[in-house]
């Protein structure tokens, strides 16, 4: 079983507390809840509750699954919980105030948390675990890597062959997810933002790639449903000259990569699209020079779109008014 390094998750927790002391020099008490800030912390996910105390320590309290917790993780203080009740109890005095992450924590468990510990006060934790987890260590960098080579191979290797007249845009996405499967994805694609968890990505048949979704991003998907708005319509089936619009996440032990790969099926590119396609190979090549130490992505995104001219820019990342206002995105958990 892969478990995240201890030293790794001391690296983690230092770093947390040095940027706690620079930011909220009056913090004594951070709650942990959400799932992928658990990972972050303690290597697993659980239903529980780090709490972390200025100059005290940190102790992972967990309802289910306490024994998958210890058989998973290597953070040195786990205990069980029946409620918070017990880990209020455990923990002794708190203070008025304490931080959290306000951006996941839903209203009726804040109150749960307010009454078992019997805090004033909540304060946002959510900026500050951001820059943290925004410095990648070694060891998550060589998992992204890892994660890239997968979906590196499984786009520009195994999917044309996958191509067939015929095909839905349903069956298409189960087989690419399949094989992603088969050569190391981990199953699911996170994203940081409330209420986002899917199985793949996008994926459509010409006309399809450009259907209005709620999602923030450039392409789009009709979907199996209006309950299940990404996967891809089992009605759509692919016909000679269709453009295929594959948009999908690939993920290693947690940490993402992101992709996007079109094709053309049966029938060449028209011109006007190859000319589009080479200007945004430029504009990309000409963002990745820009993306050095210390400088401002927002100062790259302003430089880069002053420079396009407004023809262009009509359908440039997104169709009509569904344009994004990004040109790229951080990965990781």
């Amino acid at each position: 079983m892969h478990k995240v390094p201890s030293a790794e998750l001391q690296r983690r927790m230092l770093a947390f507390l040095a940027k706690m002391d620079a930011l909220c020099p009056e913090w004594e008490t951070a709650f942990i809840i959400s799932k992928i800030n658990q990972y972050y912390f303690t290597g697993t996910m659980q239903d529980g509750l780090l709490i972390i105390r200025r100059g005290q320590g940190a102790a992972y309290y967990v309802r289910r699954s306490f024994e998958r917790a210890q058989d998973e993780s290597l953070f040195p203080v786990i205990c069980p919980m029946d409620s918070y009740r017990d880990a209020a109890s455990a923990m002794g005095q708190f203070p008025e105030t304490v931080y959290l992450e306000t951006e996941v924590v839903p209203m009726a468990m804040y109150l749960r948390l307010e009454k078992s510990f019997g805090f004033k006060q909540a304060k946002p934790l959510d900026a500050v675990l951001s820059a943290v987890r925004a410095i990648k260590s070694a060891y998550e960098l060589q998992l992204m890597v890892q994660s890239g080579e997968i979906h590196r191979r499984v786009l520009e290797e195994r999917v044309p062959a996958m191509l067939r007249e015929g095909m839905s845009e349903a069956q298409l996405a189960t087989e690419v997810f399949s094989v992603l499967v088969e050569e190391g994805h981990h199953g699911v694609a996170r994203f940081g933002m409330f209420d986002s968890v899917i199985s793949i990505g996008q994926i459509a048949f010409g006309e399809g790639s450009i259907y209005p979704t709620c999602f923030d991003g450039p392409g789009g998907s009709p979907g199996l449903c209006p309950a299940a708005p990404i996967l891809g319509s089992r009605e759509r089936k692919l016909a000679q000259g269709d453009l295929v619009f594959v948009d999908i996440g690939c993920g290693v032990h947690g940490y993402h990569t992101d992709k996007t790969m079109t094709y053309m099926f049966g029938k060449p590119l028209p011109a006007e699209a190859m000319k589009a396609h080479k200007q945004c190979v430029l504009i990309q090549n000409e963002i990745a020079s820009l993306l050095t130490p210390g400088a401002v992505p927002s100062a790259i995104y302003r430089q880069i779109m002053v420079n396009l001219d407004d023809a262009f820019l009509q359908n440039f990342m997104g169709f009509g008014n569904r344009r994004v206002k990004f040109l790229g995105h951080g990965v990781g958990l």
